[in-house]
């Protein structure tokens, strides 16, 4: 096996011991400073750290006096929103564990994550979300309590610290309990309660069970401890992955290990984390309000915003533009002069290009971190170029969110990064990436077989093959479950040509097939918002439905896979394709929450489209 060239030192934290405590031993160290920050009527409103602790107080001691022992588990069903923190720290002050649950979910969905973790209790959003449970109660013999956020439905949140208007007893909720009278329940309860079960946790003790997104079946819950994402936080902060002072813009989703990651390390650190509105068409208006430093998210958004930035701009001057960019952003973080022609070409590009894709991104960002799924180098590449830097990280819900990082002082395009302290980093003679150190998971809630085949002899196997370089940068290079075997005996790795594909501003999903087949061949999505621009300008239907069947839209795709397979071998090249008269989504189970490709219900969804390309007029001769 190949070793990381040597294991970082981790330094163990000075301030909180376990996730439990950390938002009290914040609030001590930054009691006015804003903590969090959202949206409510049309303008931002901070809540201070002093606020938030008295918060997560009222919902702790609230949950115990609605019984809630430690160890309970504790379910959360919420999109990304102040009181998702809430009752977060909430159920993990009181020493019980959080079971976070996709708001996208399908009601079976919920039902085997609230069923399999055996949950007590569940913080539903909204009578939407309250819906899906009741519709799988009866499945769920654990549950004893309902909390609802916001009965009512109304988007609109009450200012901090007041109740909303309408009373819980008024809401149709039955015998659900409004999170407005949990709080209350717990201001009756004295505080001490409550610290002493704070004080009882321990660092071996369950934080937290994520349950995976279930790309290749169902989803297994990763138990994870308060030693493994304390150990973890610190790791980042080490590496000054975020840092104070930073206010970071969070629109992921709560539930999804990443987002989670941010959260804690924002707040450890005493700095300010803004929730986007709840709309995912205002996102990119928001940054321009809230002006993040940093930015957590995954591709599919820089993807977007790469596309948005570029979509009418001339190719061979983007390409330009970017190389002069990153030629003299190194020689100025070398400290070296840059020669007057070469500041001329910058100063040209910065003033028509680079500051208007900085504004995009609200205009101070200092970073931004890409992870949950590869993204195209050419696209980190024209950001940080511009002044953006996108930097890639690896991670899995099982190495408590991160395993590598990269940061403006230690990067390399086309790699996640380099280990963080006090992990070590193998490559089985297989080429699977292997890991070792405090903030990998205890094992599967429940599924010792699982747990057996992914820890072995100590090591973790991520299921991702990768290679090291001499620095000990890691390039991840695909998923073994990914792998394409050729009917020829050739493998295939197809998340670059993937990706490359989806750099098209009229492509939305890319998905390459081809196992034990001749040659490979690609399912291929519109993107909704910018073939609605080529339809006008060639007088076509603006529906997805009917332009995936127009020979002009066929003929557009056709000359953006023949670029492409121009950068690939003869035996890597997709020789067919057909668009889809849809976009992939979470809805249909064809997307996960953090929008990677279900590639195995695709392959298992479209069997037939994927079979016809290699049959009748459509195959290749």
């Amino acid at each position: 096996m190949q070793s990381s060239t040597a294991v970082r030192p981790h330094e163990r934290a000075t301030g909180s011991s376990t996730i439990a405590d950390l938002i009290g031993l914040a609030a001590e160290r930054h009691a006015g400073s804003p903590a969090i920050r959202y949206k409510q009527d049309g303008s931002w409103r901070d809540v201070s750290f002093a606020e938030l602790a008295e918060t997560v107080s009222e919902v702790g001691r609230g949950l115990i006096d609605l019984g809630i022992q430690p160890g309970d588990r504790v379910a959360i069903l919420c999109a990304t929103r102040p009181e998702w923190t809430y009752a977060d720290f909430g159920i993990t002050s009181a020493g019980a564990v959080a079971v976070p649950i996709y708001p996208t979910n399908s009601p079976e969905e919920c039902q085997w994550v609230a069923g399999n973790s055996e949950s007590r209790a569940i913080v539903c959003e909204n009578a939407e979300q309250l819906a899906k449970i009741r519709a799988v109660q009866g499945d769920l013999p654990a549950l004893e309590t309902i909390i609802v956020i916001d009965p009512s439905g109304d988007a609109k949140r009450p200012p901090e610290g007041e109740a909303s208007p309408v009373t819980s007893e008024a809401r149709p909720i039955g015998d659900a309990i409004a999170l407005d009278r949990l709080r209350q329940r717990g201001r009756d309860r004295d505080p001490e309660e409550l610290a002493e079960r704070t004080r009882a946790v321990t660092r071996d003790q369950p934080y937290t069970i994520i349950y995976t997104s279930g790309t290749t079946g169902p989803p297994k819950g990763c138990i994870l401890t308060h030693g493994n994402y304390r150990d973890v936080v610190t790791m980042c902060e080490q590496d000054a992955v975020v840092q104070a002072g930073d206010v970071a813009y969070l629109f992921l989703p709560l539930a999804h290990s990443f987002a989670l990651l941010i959260q804690l390390t924002i707040l450890d650190l005493g700095a300010t984390l803004a929730y986007f509105g709840g709309d995912p068409k205002q996102i990119i208006p928001e940054l321009s309000e809230v002006k993040p430093t940093y930015l957590p998210s995954v591709p599919r958004i820089f993807e977007k915003l790469y596309t948005l930035v570029t979509a009418h701009g001339d190719t061979e001057q983007i390409k330009a533009a970017t190389q002069v960019g990153l030629t003299v952003r190194r020689l100025q973080a070398a400290g070296q002069e840059v020669p007057a022609e070469l500041q001329a070409h910058f100063d040209a590009a910065e003033e028509k290009l680079f500051k208007n894709v900085r504004a995009a991104f609200g205009g101070n960002l200092r970073q931004a971190t890409s992870g949950a799924a590869p993204i195209a180098q050419e696209i980190l590449e024209f950001f940080f170029a511009c002044g953006v830097p996108v930097l890639e990280g690896f991670g899995m819900t099982e190495t408590a969110t991160a395993s590598t990082v990269s940061t403006v002082d230690s990067y390399r395009f086309g790699s996640v990064g380099r280990a963080l302290p006090g992990l070590e980093i193998r490559i089985a003679d297989d080429g699977e990436v292997l890991l070792k150190g405090p903030n990998i998971f205890q094992g599967y809630y429940k599924n010792d077989e699982a747990t057996a085949d992914t820890i072995i002899d100590g090591w973790m196997h991520t299921g991702d093959l990768g290679r090291l370089d001499e620095d000990g940068f890691l390039y991840i290079t695909g998923r073994k479950k990914d792998i394409i075997i050729t009917a020829g005996g050739k493998n295939l790795t197809p998340a670059n040509l993937e990706n490359d594909l989806k750099q098209s501003r009229w492509v939305s999903q890319a998905v390459m097939y081809g196992d034990r087949r001749p040659y490979p061949v690609a399912l291929i999505t519109l993107d909704p918002e910018e073939i609605v621009q080529f339809a006008r300008e060639h007088g076509l239907p603006e529906d997805i439905a009917s332009l995936s069947q127009e020979p002009k839209v066929h003929e557009l795709i056709q000359g953006e896979l023949d670029t492409v397979n121009s950068r690939y071998a003869q035996v890597e090249k997709i020789k067919r394709f057909v668009i889809l008269d849809h976009d992939l989504s979470q809805e249909t189970g064809e997307l996960t929450p953090t929008l990677k490709v279900k590639r195995n219900v695709i392959n298992e969804k479209y069997a037939d489209l994927f079979d016809s390309l290699y049959t009748g007029s459509q195959a290749a001769t």
